[in-house]
């Protein structure tokens, strides 16, 4: 009488059964920390679902204002600025989102005539902030125009 392994056919390796994996050999350092101890699991609950709040209205226009300026310490002011008008009249305000910096470079001869190898090398930096002030009232689209900035800071406002 044949055996049961002798009378089934050979499949191709595509399709032979996998041996099952061998388990994962646990550290002899564990072994005895836990040996004789009542291994305890974390019990996990199930949190109560939030509660969904109202959803914002949907946007329908939205400021978008751009801050450029060449010193960091007096665009943060203007944003703050900004942002705290926006604040007094109760508008929804994004940002403020930096922008990355542009750099522009320059290299010089330090003399006019010889001395290739001696240079000099200039950078400006223009920081670049964003805000974005989702459907403004008007009052508010006023008292932006009327903000009193430093200067060397520039403003572009668009409507989107």
């Amino acid at each position: 009488m044949a055996t049961k392994a002798a009378t089934k056919k050979a499949l191709p390796a595509s399709r032979q059964a996998k041996a099952p994996a061998k388990k994962a050999a646990v550290r002899p350092s564990f072994a005895k920390a836990t040996e004789g101890k009542k291994v305890v699991k974390p019990r996990t609950t199930k949190l109560p679902a939030a509660k969904k709040a109202a959803a914002p209205p949907p946007v329908e226009h939205k400021l978008r204002i751009r801050v450029r300026a060449y010193e960091h310490k007096i665009l943060d002011l203007s944003v703050k600025q900004i942002m705290d008008t926006a604040a007094r009249f109760d508008a929804t305000v994004v940002g403020p989102v930096p922008l990355p910096t542009e750099i522009k470079r320059w290299t010089v001869n330090r003399s006019t005539f010889v001395h290739k190898d001696a240079r000099e090398q200039f950078e400006m930096r223009i920081h670049k902030r964003l805000i974005d002030i989702l459907n403004p009232s008007p009052k508010v689209i006023e008292a932006l125009t009327n903000l009193n900035l430093p200067s060397g800071v520039t403003i572009d406002v668009k409507m989107v």
